[in-house]
């Protein structure tokens, strides 16, 4: 069996399945947000009743992160649905805006964007909340209601995004039905060169299958070059699986995974025990590609989908509008590092935003210091406009006053993860992705540019 196989055949309590199988299987955790919770607890309490209670309290995690620093007030409510509902059934795990559980959200638009309004709970983007929180572990079933849910497959779970019927039930029974996916394999071997990041293997994975390439199945990584990529490479790729249309991504459990995950848990105090998922010997895939990492270059998502692949040197005559760093897949601590690097004692061209995914980034850039300036200043003088505020932000679009939102239609690269049409923002806009590296070199040109022509000699 493939690694998803075997994770799908433990949590259904079978010796084996294949890809087409239909089982019931048992959650370990459900997910869901401010955006998704709302409609999530609604077809709960219409299924199970209004005094129902949710299967395991201590099992679903609730985050807040999606249209939360907006004054918008139908936005601001859905986060007071959430505290009330957590309120009620005492659920563990709830990651509030603010720190009374009695309260109410507001955002305050005259203090502006760009100064911290969250309390001391907030967690920011769900995906990588998840991994901080220590609620994700190897060999595990985690749903989301988020489809890049599937980020989480980077620690050797199955993690998948679901709908709101679907989280509903899960929500009052733990259980739901699967078709288990067919396994397309991706063996990434060798190692990335400078200027090339995790975002570049992904989307060359994506140009190779197509936006639909892989529709409801699972995309499986492992080999050498897999082992050699840091966690934070392993989420940016494992949530991308859902642009080519995946179910899931997943990686190999290996001695990297085991202390991220341990020192996760025991830091939050999160469920500590797990069972990986380890590789049989007789694996059936329904596609194979190998792919030297060494070979790669920067790449580039052109609009209007992700599967546009083309090199960032090939795309100099496009002239952008905005640069755009920060979600689940771009805002990490190690992302904005790289686009540190490059943008050191220069400045930007354009507008250029900066959005942490989660508050613990930003106390990390914020105090990692190099040389005379932690990296928080050099991201300020270089021009870019960062908020501590972390959380979706304009990945998605958003109330007009979202951070970063596009409410006209502009051009604008980013380090996110996905561009069709409309989706951050204005439905003319121009959504371009690439790495940090790439993004960070097109903020200082004002155009795409390949990230190695700003590389220290």
């Amino acid at each position: 069996m493939t690694l998803t196989e075997k994770i799908l055949a433990r949590a259904a309590g079978k010796a084996s399945v294949q890809a087409g199988d239909n089982v019931w299987v048992q959650a370990d955790v459900l997910m869901t947000h401010d955006v998704c919770g709302p409609g999530t607890i609604g077809v709960f309490k219409r299924e199970f009743g209004d005094k129902a209670k949710v299967w395991d309290r201590n099992r679903i995690v609730i985050i807040p992160d999606h249209y939360i620093f907006t004054a918008d007030s139908k936005s601001n409510r859905n986060v007071d649905i959430l505290r009330d509902f957590v309120r009620e059934q005492g659920i563990t795990y709830f990651y509030d805006v603010i720190d009374d559980p009695n309260g109410h959200w507001v955002f305050d638009a005259a203090k502006g964007a760009l100064k911290r309004q969250h309390g001391s709970h907030y967690a920011g983007v769900c995906h990588a909340a998840l991994a901080q929180k220590g609620h994700t572990r190897p060999g595990e079933v985690l749903f989301g209601t988020d489809s890049h849910t599937c980020m989480a497959g980077a620690f050797n779970e199955f993690a998948t995004g679901i709908g709101n019927t679907d989280a509903g039930f899960v929500m009052g029974t733990g259980k739901l039905l699967i078709k288990v996916p067919e396994t397309m394999h991706f063996q990434l071997e060798g190692k990335l060169q400078p200027g090339v990041m995790a975002k570049d293997i992904i989307l060359h994975c994506i140009g190779e299958v197509g936006f639909d390439g892989a529709t409801y199945r699972a995309l499986q990584f492992d080999g050498a070059g897999a082992t050699s990529l840091s966690m934070d490479d392993r989420m940016t790729i494992a949530n991308m699986a859902i642009e080519a249309g995946g179910k899931n991504g997943i990686f190999e459990f290996d001695a990297q995974t085991q202390a991220f995950v341990d020192y996760r848990c025991k830091l939050n105090g999160t469920k500590a025990t797990y069972d990986p998922a380890a590789r049989d010997k007789n694996e059936k895939f329904v596609y194979e590609h190998v792919l030297d990492l060494s070979k790669l270059e920067p790449t580039v998502a052109c609009h209007p989908d992700p599967g546009q692949r083309k090199l960032a040197r090939e795309l100099g005559h496009i002239k952008l509008d905005r640069a755009y760093i920060g979600s689940c897949t771009g805002g990490k601590t190690s992302d904005f590092l790289e686009f540190a690097r490059i943008l050191r004692g220069k400045r930007v061209a354009i507008d250029t935003f900066g959005v942490p995914a989660t508050p613990e980034i930003v106390h990390d850039l914020q105090t990692a210091r190099w040389d005379n300036q932690t990296v928080w200043e050099i991201l300020v003088a270089a021009g870019v406009q960062m908020t501590e505020n972390a959380g979706c932000a304009a990945c998605l679009g958003g109330p007009v006053d979202t951070f970063g939102r596009m409410n006209a239609p502009l051009k604008c690269i980013s380090a996110t993860n996905r561009n069709f049409p409309g989706r951050m923002g204005h439905k003319e806009s121009q959504v371009f992705l690439a790495s940090p590296a790439t993004v960070a070199a097109s903020a200082l040109a004002g155009k795409i540019t390949d990230p190695r022509e700003y590389l220290p000699a």
